[in-house]
This record gives C-alpha cells, structure tokens and sequence, in this order.
C-alpha cells in the first residue's frame, strides 16, 4: 500500500512515478518542479521554473533509454555511456573524465554511479518542506554515495546534501564532477555568463574538429584566446551558429558560484558550491560544432560543472597533475550545493551559499 500524503498545494514529493520504465522521483513546490531519475544515478532529468515555464535541463536528442531494452552495439566504453546520456544533471564519481583502468579496475566515461539505480527514501513530507535521500554504492570502487534534495516553500532553490564515504581498507583518489548540462531556452546568444574572478585554462589539446580555442592557454577571466587569434569573451554565451566544441576549466575562485542570465527574458539559472572541495569548474561548450557521433551537429548545450580535479582524462590524469582528491579509507567527504532560477536584470556580482543572488547591489 501507499499511504503518502497527495497534496495539491505546498511543497509535495512522490517516488511513486515511473519515467520510461525506470524509478522517477518528482519534488515541487510553488514556483519550481524537479523531477529525478532514480534508476538512472539519481540524476536530475528536469528543473522547472512553473511561474515561466522553463526547463534548465538540456536534454540530448535521443533522450531517456531504459538500458534493460537494449543490447549495446559495441563494448566501448565512451559509447556505452553516451549511448545512454539523456543531459541533465548528474553525480559524476569516483571516476570522472574518459574511459581508463584505475586500481585494476576499468572504468567508462564519467564513471559508474550515474547509470546504476539508486536506493530512494523520503524522508520529509510536508506542506513546508520536503526532502529525498539516493544512496547508492560504486560498482568498481568501495564508494558509498548519499545525495539529499530539498525544497522549501514559495523558495526556487533546491538544496543538495551530498556525501562520498570511502568504504575500502586504503586510501584512494577520486574525480568528483557535477555535470550539470544548460540548453535552451536560458541558453541562447542573447545570454551572459557570470563567476567570481578567476583563472580560465583552455583544454591542453584541440578535443575536436571544430574546436575554436588555442590550446593550452591560461589567463585571467573572462579573455580567451582562439586558435584564430582572436580574443573571445567568455561572458557571453555564442549562438548555435558558432559551431564550436571546446573544452575549458575555470579556477582559482574565492567563491564557488555561476549564474548563466538570459537577457532578453530575464530568466537566469544560479548555481553555489564550496570552492575548497570543487576547485575547478568545467566548460563544456557545446555550441553545434559537435559532428559525428553522438552529436551530428544537433546539440547547443553548456555544462558548467564543478570538479575536484582538471582535465577530463579521469583518476590517473588528476593523480599526475595533483588534483586528484584522496578519500583516507573509512572517512567521508560532503558538500552542499544549491542550485535555481532566477529572475532581473544587470550584472549578477555573487550567488551565496544559499543559492540567493545579489543583482547589480539588490538580492534577489
């Protein structure tokens, strides 16, 4: 039987859902629906803001698959994986970037725990407040993996509480990414992108065709060079018709937050996190110039994804380069991130802890 309270009004939260033949969880409130994936890593598939009717998900062109009804074409690692990445927003861990083999394990891209089920408890429901703990444990790494979501009344922000416990008898080293992926409409040219003074590092190497960055470059933000020449200004978000695909990282934050602001409708999307664990924040641009597989030219997405690590070659890489985070065997690491809409117009100058937004002196 299920008992659980079918509200109408208020904060509401139901596990009862099923999206496609996998386990779905929905949390909402008065101004913002979250629907979770609970079979597919926990990872957040939409997040709407109802007053707008926007979604800030980017979801890929071939869209949820139940993986228990299909037979993959190829063993490949990568593939695998993408064959069965919807977009949205997932917990990358404990192995972040491309397919490689750590700890005599092997390990596809982005890892493990975002395409397993995970366990689902509700452990807050009422009018006020609500909230839902996912655990679930990495298939190749003794990693124990808790995310709590929560939403309040009447607030647009979602709080998550998470967790990654080393279970094993050693220490290890981990990636740790949120991959978080933007599309439209928040994402168009008409779109700024704001974060706290940082380093900006472009990808070490060309990682496609149609890369437009030059490799290697390191500076202060918002400058970019191209391989053209050409200086880019990586506050404003290009159009589909850039055709380009970069990867990019920034660093060195004193705060750990983003904001993308759509300005021709006002409608933004912030994002907090703690700097002292997520030291990098990924750039995914992914502006139409990815061609062939999976892409073929279809996709306008950003993600911008706070990571413990640089460069998206996985554990070893990290490990090489002294950004690996090691977990001591038996302890835990945790963090909370907030994450929602927002609406104005200006210059976003800080997104706090909270996830409020502080907009040209106003809070929002």
């Amino acid at each position: 039987m299920h008992y659980q309270d079918e509200r109408t009004t208020g904060c509401r939260v139901s596990d009862a859902w099923t999206y496609r033949g996998l386990k779905t969880v929905v949390l909402e409130n008065e101004v913002v629906r979250v629907t979770v994936l609970a079979d597919k890593g926990a990872g957040i598939y939409s997040f709407v803001h109802k007053p707008s009717d926007t979604d800030f998900m980017w979801r890929s062109p071939w869209g949820v698959r139940d993986p228990r009804k299909t037979v993959p074409p190829t063993g490949d690692p990568s593939s695998v994986w993408l064959d069965f990445y919807e977009g949205g927003w997932q917990t990358v861990v404990p192995h972040g970037g491309y397919s490689d083999q750590v700890y005599g394990a092997d390990f596809g891209i982005h890892g493990d725990v975002n395409l397993i089920p995970w366990d689902v408890q509700v452990i807050e429901d009422g009018v006020g407040k609500v909230s839902v703990r996912f655990t679930a444990k990495s298939v190749r790494m003794p990693m124990k993996v808790s995310k709590t979501l929560t939403l309040v009344s009447d607030s647009p922000t979602l709080k998550v509480e998470e967790s990654v416990t080393n279970e094993g008898e050693e220490d290890l080293d981990v990636v740790w990414l949120e991959h978080i992926a933007i599309g439209p409409p928040v994402l168009s040219g008409n779109t700024r992108l704001f974060i706290p003074e940082s380093k900006l590092l472009s990808h070490p190497e060309s990682i496609a065709k149609y890369s437009e960055l030059e490799p290697g470059f390191s500076g202060l933000w918002p400058n970019m060079n191209a391989k053209d020449g050409s200086v880019l200004d990586f506050s404003h978000i290009p159009p589909k018709e850039d055709r380009s695909l970069d990867m990019a990282y920034m660093t060195e934050m004193t705060e750990g937050w983003y904001a993308l602001l759509n300005e021709e409708t006002n409608i933004g999307w912030a994002v907090s996190y703690p700097v002292e664990t997520f030291k990098f924040l990924w750039y995914w641009r992914n502006f139409g110039g990815g061609y062939g597989y999976p892409w073929y030219g279809r996709c306008y997405n950003a993600g911008l994804e706070p990571c413990t690590s640089f460069g998206n070659g996985g554990i070893k890489q990290a490990q090489e380069n002294g950004t690996a985070l090691n977990i001591p065997a038996g302890d835990t690491v945790s963090v909370t991130i907030s994450a929602g809409p927002f609406m104005g117009g200006g210059n976003v100058v800080r997104v706090d802890p909270d996830g409020y937004v502080t907009f040209d002196g106003q809070h929002i």
